[in-house]
C-alpha cells in the first residue's frame, strides 16, 4: 500500500509551505512517479528542507573515527581536530577558530552504551524512535553480540567507497518496532520505489560483489537474528529481505557533514584586507593539499538517508535541481539550479559534473551498471539522433581520467 500524499510532505520542515509549493504526481508506468512544481522558483531558491525517515553513518566511515552524531550526523569533531586527524599534523593551528560551529559542550552520550550525539534533542530524538531497540548496553564492545557480528559481516562484504549501509535497515525495522502507529510507518517505507526481483539482485551485486548470494544469505541470518519481530515477517523472507536490501540500496541519498568544510566556507565569508585574504587562503589551500597527501578523497563525515520527497525526484542529465546538507547535518535541501516554471518537473542528477560532460553512451552505461534504467531526459532524447562521436574506448580513457565513482552526488557542507 503507498504512502497517501499528504504522509510525502510529513518529513519536511514546513509541511504545508511545500505542500503549497510542489506536488507528485504518477508520470508512467516506466517513470513511476515524479515532483512538479507549483509554483515558480528562481534559481538558488530553497525548494524544501526534509528530514529522512532514517538514516544512518556508514559503518567504515565511522571505524576509521569520522565522529558524528549518531542521530543527525553532524561532525563532532571541532574543525581543528578534524584538520589535525586528516593532515596528520597534530601541532595544526587553525586561524579564526571561532567560526568552528562545533559546540562540544552540548554533546551528550547515550547513558548506556555511550553513543555520542550533538544534543540532548538528538539523543532524545533517537531514543523515542529506534535507540531503545539498538542500544547495545554494556555489550557495545562485545563481537559476539548479534547487532555487532551484523556490522562486522557487512563491513567484510562492503568496503569503501562506501555507498550504503545495513544499519539503515537495522533502523527501519526498530523504527517499526518502536512505533505506536506501526501502521503508518510501513506506509511511509512502502513509498519508496520497489525492484522486480532480477533488479534486486543486480543491487545486491553492486554492494556486495561477485559472492553476493552468499553473503546475503548470511546478513539476513544475522539480521534476523538481532532483530526479527513478528509484526515485520515479511522483510525476514529471503525474499522480503532482498526487497528491502534493494529498497536501501536505491533510495538511499548519500549525506556528507564537514567541521572543516563549513570552517572555510565561514573563512570566505570574511571580510579581510587583500593581504590577510591571500595569507588565508594561502593557509587552506595548504591544508587541503596536506589533507590529500593523508586522506586523499575521505574528508567528510558519510552516511545515507531516506528522504521522503526528495525521492520522488527524478534523473536528468540536465538537472534543475540539486540536494545538499548545509546545515552540517541529515538536513537535506533542495535547491533550484535554474528557473523552474509552475507544472515543470523538478529533476535531479545522478550522477556528478564530471560525468554529466561525458557522451550519451557513456552517460548511460554509468545508469544502467548503477541505476539500472535508461535516461530518457530532454539531453539524451536529443543526442540520439546526432553522431555520438565518443567511442567505447573513448569513454574508457574518460573513466580513467574522471574516476568511477558512482554513489549518488553529495555536496560537502
Amino acid at each position: 500500500m503507498a504512502a497517501p500524499l499528504d504522509d510525502m510532505f510529513s518529513r519536511c520542515v514546513d509541511p504545508g509551505k511545500t505542500g503549497n509549493c510542489v506536488e507528485v504526481r504518477f508520470i508512467d508506468n516506466v517513470k513511476g512517479k515524479g515532483l512538479f512544481a507549483k509554483k515558480p522558483f528562481k534559481k538558488g531558491d530553497t525548494i524544501f528542507i526534509e528530514h529522512p525517515l532514517v538514516c544512518a553513518q556508514f559503518l567504515w566511515n565511522a571505524l576509521y573515527k569520522y565522529k558524528a552524531c549518531d542521530y543527525c550526523l553532524r561532525a563532532l569533531e571541532t574543525a581543528e581536530e578534524n584538520a589535525r586527524r586528516l593532515s596528520s599534523l597534530p601541532g595544526l593551528s587553525l586561524p579564526h577558530p571561532e567560526l568552528c560551529k562545533v559546540r562540544s559542550e552540548l554533546h551528550q552520550a547515550c547513558p548506556h552504551c555511550q553513543v555520542m550525539y550533538c544534543s540532548s534533542e538528538c539523543r532524545q530524538a533517537a531514543w523515542e524512535q529506534y535507540h531503545q531497540v539498538l542500544c547495545l548496553g554494556p555489550s557495545c564492545d562485545d563481537p559476539d553480540h548479534p547487532i555487532n557480528k551484523l556490522k562486522d559481516a557487512w563491513r567484510s562484504a562492503h568496503y569503501p567507497p562506501e555507498t550504503s549501509s545495513i544499519m539503515l535497515m537495522a533502523r527501519m525495522v526498530a523504527t517499526v518496532k518502536q512505533a505506536q502507529d506501526k501502521g503508518r510507518w510501513q506506509r511511509l517505507f512502502s513509498h519508496f520505489c520497489s525492484r522486480a526481483a532480477n533488479e534486486q539482485e543486480e543491487i545486491a551485486h553492486k554492494l556486495l560483489g561477485e559472492k553476493f548470494q552468499g553473503q546475503l544469505a548470511l546478513l539476513r541470518n544475522l539480521f534476523t537474528t538481532a532483530l526479527y519481530n513478528d509484526h515485520l515477517s515479511q522483510w525476514f523472507t529471503p525474499e522480503g529481505f532482498r526487497s528491502l536490501f534493494a529498497l536501501v540500496g536505491t533510495n538511499g541519498q548519500g549525506i556528507g557533514t564537514s567541521s572543516l568544510s563549513q570552517w572555510v566556507h565561514a573563512c570566505d565569508a570574511l571580510e579581510l584586507p587583500r593581504q590577510q585574504r591571500e595569507q588565508l587562503d594561502a593557509f587552506i589551500d595548504q591544508l587541503y593539499k596536506d589533507i590529500d597527501k593523508e586522506t586523499g578523497d575521505f574528508l567528510n563525515c558519510e552516511g545515507s538517508g531516506l528522504y521522503l520527497l526528495q525521492s520522488s525526484c527524478n534523473h536528468s542529465c540536465v538537472p534543475n535541481a540539486e540536494a545538499s546538507f548545509p546545515d552540517n547535518n541529515f538536513l537535506l535541501h533542495l535547491s533550484a539550479l535554474s528557473d523552474i516554471s509552475p507544472g515543470e518537473e523538478i529533476c535531479i542528477s545522478y550522477l556528478d559534473c564530471c560525468q554529466r560532460d561525458r557522451s550519451r553512451h557513456s552517460r548511460h552505461k554509468i545508469l544502467r551498471e548503477n541505476y539500472l534504467f535508461v535516461c530518457s531526459c530532454q539531453k539524451c532524447m536529443s543526442q540520439m539522433d546526432d553522431a555520438d562521436v565518443t567511442s567505447e574506448d573513448e569513454d574508457e580513457v574518460e573513466g580513467e581520467t574522471e574516476g568511477d565513482d558512482m554513489e549518488d552526488e553529495m555536496t560537502d557542507v
